[in-house]
Formats: structure tokens, sequence, C-alpha cells
């Protein structure tokens, strides 16, 4: 399950490696996001009222997948995707195997716990309560419709990786999406306060391998950390200023090294089955 403003495309490099492992690959976007349209009221903006739409379509998505594929069943999800998969899993909704989180999106770089993220929530309600919160939460680009010059520092080190989403946005236009509305941003910020707890995560007793990086300017990584101190299994790899926010397609070192430890946790923890 991809992140913000992903697109499956991005990861089919990953999909190859893991069915030349013998995994049978099963891949969606969320609803709003690549070709699913947008829940805004423009092509771009990505947007939703409540984080709880996308943990039902993750529940009913499962339900039925699970009941056609073979077990193991592990659930891989990145970024937000990755907080969505941790919440379906806390909530109950889901009971996979394995849960494999990478740079899970359980805060933002910028929003430290406690005040500064009452502070944010307050912001974020005030924003939509006094416009359509359906609107910008930021500025996308100087350039329409293109992405900012500098977004593949926040993301990458492979200039090659993230040549590959840019061609991938040039051949299908529709996979494009620009900020977060104030809408959403309202909506993770609840999402994320209701699973920033030790009561919640403690009861989650699925096998989770984590891994991030400390130098991640998009999501947070102490609650990250925090998150695989207070989950019972978990795993957690941790990168430095080697790797950015999308690990699964960083260069090759970092990436080879991520798939190796993930080979090696889904082997003791979900082996496959005759």
């Amino acid at each position: 399950m991809p992140g913000r403003g992903d697109f499956l495309e991005k990861y089919l490099e990953t999909f190859d490696y893991w069915q030349g492992r013998g995994w049978a690959v099963t891949a969606l976007d969320w609803r709003g996001q690549a070709l699913s349209g947008r829940l805004g009221n423009d092509p771009v903006t990505g947007h939703v009222d409540d984080f709880g739409l996308w943990a039902d379509d993750l529940a009913a998505f499962w339900s039925g997948w699970t009941k056609t594929v073979p077990a193991p069943h592990v659930l891989c999800a990145h970024s937000m995707g990755g907080h969505l998969a941790l919440r379906a899993v806390a909530e109950g909704r889901i009971v996979p195997d394995a849960l494999v989180l990478s740079a899970p999106m359980l805060g933002f770089n910028n929003v430290a716990p406690g005040l500064r993220l009452k502070l944010a929530l307050g912001l974020a309600g005030l924003m939509c309560r006094i416009g359509d919160p359906r609107r910008p939460a930021w500025k996308w680009s100087e350039k329409p419709g293109q992405p900012p010059e500098d977004r593949a520092k926040l993301l990458t080190h492979d200039e090659r990786r993230y040549a590959d989403e840019l061609w991938w946005r040039e051949a299908r236009p529709e996979l494009s999406m620009g900020p977060a509305s104030w809408g959403w941003l309202r909506a993770a910020l609840i999402s994320m306060r209701g699973l920033d707890r030790a009561d919640v995560l403690r009861g989650v007793t699925v096998p989770t391998f984590v891994v991030a990086t400390n130098a991640d300017r998009l999501v947070e990584y102490k609650a990250i950390a925090r998150a695989a101190r207070w989950l019972p299994n978990a795993e957690l790899l941790e990168f430095g200023p080697e790797a950015r926010h999308e690990i699964l397609r960083e260069s090759d070192g970092v990436r080879e090294r991520t798939l190796a430890a993930i080979d090696e946790f889904l082997d003791r923890v979900a082996p496959a089955r005759d």
C-alpha cells in the first residue's frame, strides 16, 4: 500500500523483486489517488474527510483478498500507507501474518508530540472552518502542474529512480497529485493522535518490521521509533543521512540492505507454507 500522492507503478521494481522471491504480489492505490480520481474539488489536491474511510477500504479489500490468496498474508506499506496499515491492525480490522512498514507516517517531521500537535490540529481545524476544507494546505510548485524542483531531495538520493517516477507522471498525467488539503491535514493529525498511544500499540501482536531514516524530512523519526518500542513484536532498521523518505526507492546500497533485512524477517515470521 503506497503513500500519500503515490501510485503503485512507482514500486514495480520492488514488486518484481518480491515476485522473484516467490511471493504473489497484489497492490492497489488508495481511493482518491492515482487513477482513482480525487475526493476534492480540483484535479491534483489530495483530500479526505476522515482517514477512517481508507481504513474501511483496506479492511474490505483484505477480507476478500485473504480468501482467494494462499497464506502467509503479509501487508507491506509505505508512509501514509504505513500509518493506515498499522491503524487497521491496531483496530483489529485486519490480522496479517506479518507487517512491513516503510517510513510510516506516524508524525510529521515539523510537528512534535504534545502541545505542538494540539496547536497544529487547532490550526487545521480553524482553516477548515473558515474556508473550504478541500483547498490546498500549501503551495505546490512555482511551475503549475509540475512537482517542486527540490522534491527529489526529500525522497531519494537515486536520480534514476526519481526519474522513473517523473516518467510515469508524464506518461500518465492523471497519476499526478499535488499538495494535500486542509481537510486531509486535519484528518491526518486526528488519526495520528489516536495511534500515537502506548495502550493502543502494545496490543498489536502481529510481527512487524519497520524501516526508517532519522534524516527523514517528511515524517517524524522519533514517532516511528516510539511506536517500534511500544509494539511488542517489532524490529526497527534505522538509517541515517544515507537514506531519504522513500527507502525502497533509494540508492542500491540502502535498498538492497533493506530488502535483505525484510527477506530475513519474513523467512522467520511468515515462511511459505506447503
